[in-house]
């Protein structure tokens, strides 16, 4: 269910990306920073619906404040001329690879968990 609703998001921003004028230069650092923080959030969403522990709330509030707060560092580093943008990006980051990590673990443990079984039904047959 929840991966029906990642591709239908991929083509629609797809969509909207082909038909939407170009962002000028100075708003790119912005929405790219924007865009990692959904990235991490997204992930993170994926995760806990993989560990049974998934709320909306959490995720919409999550999605749109990482989002906004990370918008803010970023404006906030260029009127100080400091590059705190890239703190943020260490953390969002950071936070996908976990994600991310979480994710093919449990794939994998799945997958290993199959295996043993459809081995185990083999021996089963077998003797």
């Amino acid at each position: 269910m929840i991966f029906i609703a990642i591709v239908i998001g991929c083509v629609i921003g797809a969509v909207i990306g082909i038909f939407t004028p170009m962002i000028p230069y100075t708003y790119s650092g912005y929405l790219a920073i924007a865009i990692i923080a959904a990235l991490d959030s997204v992930f993170g969403g994926i995760a806990a619906t993989l560990n049974k522990n998934f709320d909306l709330k959490i995720f919409v509030t999550g999605f749109f404040g990482n989002a906004i707060l990370s918008i803010l560092l970023s404006y906030l580093g260029q009127k100080l001329n400091v590059d705190i943008y890239l703190a943020a990006i260490v953390v969002f980051v950071g936070r996908m690879f976990n994600n991310l990590g979480i994710i093919r673990r449990y794939y994998l443990t799945k997958w290993e968990n199959a295996r043993a079984k459809k081995e185990q039904n083999v021996s089963e047959k077998a003797e």
